[in-house]
């Protein structure tokens, strides 16, 4: 199966590219941008891994589905391409991490920057039915991306895995918190984030002051 990957995640990721269930998660998104409007585009299905290489990887941002408007997904979770409007949770993590670090809100919501840094800026869900939240979901790409983060624990150590909100902490529950660094907080929606725990979590900082405790250069957040 020819997928359109980034060398290293797709010799990590191998034997999932040949296990049924993608094949008929293939079929199924084929098909789906076939005959309706698909978000990301196809180009930019695998964008968070063609950014940011295995050898790379020090942090792991996990988001539940790719943006559903026009223009906003483009591969990587949370993020929207330069001149597209902030979404809400986008807009109270970067609140966050001017409470946190100083730093002041950008302009621009594109966080490829953090991705060439390191940061792995992951969706549960790769791709998603304009205007319907959820509508790709149960269709296999769970279970790729479970492969992804257990792959990744399990082969790095001292990576930092932020998981906001009861589903990413779900999905990441297998992780070995003696090898990694897991910072669980709510989720930066509005929703969730006006009711209290995302703002003041300072996972920002404390991901920063655990790299540089194991040797790594800090994210330029």
């Amino acid at each position: 199966m020819n997928v359109q990957i980034e060398p290293s995640w797709k010799a990590l990721l191998e034997e999932e590219f040949e296990q049924p269930y993608f094949s008929s998660l293939v079929s199924f998104v084929h098909e789906e941008y076939r005959t309706t409007r698909i978000y990301p585009p196809g180009k930019l299905i695998f964008n968070a891994f063609n950014c940011c290489p295995v050898d790379k990887t020090k942090v792991v941002i996990l988001g539940q589905d790719p943006y559903h408007g026009p223009g906003q997904a483009h591969g990587l979770s949370f993020s929207v391409p330069e001149g597209i409007p902030q979404p809400p949770s986008l807009q109270n993590i970067f609140k966050e991490i001017e409470n946190d670090l100083g730093i002041p809100v950008p302009a621009s919501g594109n966080l490829e920057r953090w991705a060439r840094q390191g940061v792995l800026l992951l969706n549960a869900t790769l791709t998603v039915r304009a205007h319907q939240a959820g509508s790709h979901q149960n269709r296999g790409w769970e279970t790729f991306t479970d492969a992804v983060i257990r792959r990744l624990a399990e082969q790095k150590e001292h990576l930092v895995f932020m998981l906001w909100g009861s589903y990413a902490q779900r999905k990441g529950a297998f992780i070995d918190t003696r090898r990694h660094l897991v910072l669980k907080s709510v989720h930066p929606s509005p929703l969730s984030a006006n009711r209290g725990g995302w703002f003041g979590n300072h996972q920002f900082s404390r991901a920063n002051a655990y790299l540089r405790e194991h040797g790594m250069e800090e994210i330029q957040w």
